[in-house]
């Protein structure tokens, strides 16, 4: 199909891009009244319109099954509110916290946790008196030694902002690590400039910048994706993955180890793999933790322990991430251990 020149937010735009049929307008319609819609055209590219099930369409292209909720579902489902204490900051863990920048995406991804909180109409970057707030709160905190970046997307912020955060973060002799979440080099790789690179450059050499990339198919990591990585790896940024869990996104195994395959071979760390979480709308989506679990099983030994993610679930309320993988090993009251190999024999060890 033709790349779009600009990116789709309206059902019209969707509808005749091609990346849905025409009855499928009114119903995507309704979601846009309810939820923000933005597919870059890089996404855009890559959706397969001939294929009803194209795992990338799945993730962008709203369906009206978003506006089907369950009683289960929160609009905070991972609890964030209950940890933010000055705008702009989630405090869950003793070293570490969130500081949301941006309220807006160059896309939305129709499963996100915070959909009831980003958008156009979900205001704005944070103001120059609220950062400042929540910078004063980060350097009155000695114990804080990281700070995630996300929103939103901050890398929507411009080149000056992203510097003017940069600078003013690893001034504050405590916070070692700045860690960017973003999309950005996957759905919009031609922002990743020479400029964005500097800007996330402090010049305070004690600090170090990592960038978390999601994405949650092969087909993601394009050739200028993969480019775009490279630009931030080759100025000594560290880059790790975040990836979601998604029914007929990427819930087998051969999809699910391409990923982590790729995203090896881009020089990024698979790190999350996350249970969807219960967010309004997304049921449609959502896997087992049964299903997660022996997919993550079948994972091991059948794929390099580079490439293998830490499968995690943010317990709703805010009560933070676990570790929800496969166990490999029981203990005994005599002494011993059973452990099990990756083809799922069972070993007797005796320390």
């Amino acid at each position: 199909m033709t790349k779009p020149l600009q990116t789709l937010r309206t059902a019209g735009d969707v509808v005749a891009a091609g990346l849905a049929p025409q009855d499928r307008e009114e119903g995507i319609a309704r979601v846009e009244q309810r939820y923000a819609v933005a597919i870059s055209p890089a996404i855009a590219e890559l959706i397969d319109p001939c294929d009803p099930d194209d795992p990338i369409a799945r993730q962008f292209v709203p369906d009206a099954r978003e506006l089907d909720h369950t009683l289960a579902e929160r609009a905070d489902p991972i609890g964030d509110e209950v940890h933010s204490p000055v705008p702009g900051i989630v405090h869950r863990y003793p070293d570490r916290v969130l500081l949301k920048i941006a309220s807006v995406c160059p896309v939305y991804c129709r499963f996100c946790f915070r959909r009831e909180m980003v958008g156009p109409e979900h205001g704005h970057a944070l103001s120059p008196a609220e950062l400042d707030a929540a910078l004063t709160y980060i350097r009155a905190r000695p114990e804080i030694w990281e700070v995630i970046l996300t929103g939103g997307d901050p890398f929507v912020l411009s080149d000056r902002r992203i510097a003017e955060i940069t600078q003013k973060l690893s001034a504050i002799d405590h916070v070692k690590i700045m860690r960017w979440h973003t999309r950005v080099p996957v759905v919009q790789p031609e922002r990743v400039t020479d400029q964005l690179v500097s800007a996330l450059t402090p010049s305070n050499s004690d600090t170090t910048i990592w960038v978390a990339l999601h994405a949650n198919h092969a087909r993601e990591l394009t050739p200028q994706a993969r480019t775009a990585c490279r630009k931030l790896i080759n100025r000594g940024i560290t880059l790790v993955s975040q990836s979601v869990l998604l029914k007929g996104v990427n819930d087998d195994v051969e999809t699910l180890a391409s990923l982590m395959r790729a995203f090896v071979e881009t020089g990024i760390k698979p790190y999350y793999l996350h249970h969807p979480d219960l967010a309004p709308g997304t049921a449609h989506l959502r896997v087992g933790i049964a299903d997660g679990r022996a997919l993550m099983r079948a994972l091991r030994g059948r794929l390099s322990g580079l490439a293998q993610p830490t499968y995690v679930l943010d317990i709703p309320g805010g009560y933070g991430k676990a570790p929800i993988g496969p166990d490999y090993l029981k203990e005994s009251s005599e002494g011993f251990a059973q452990v099990e190999d990756w083809n799922g024999n069972q070993h007797r060890y005796e320390p």
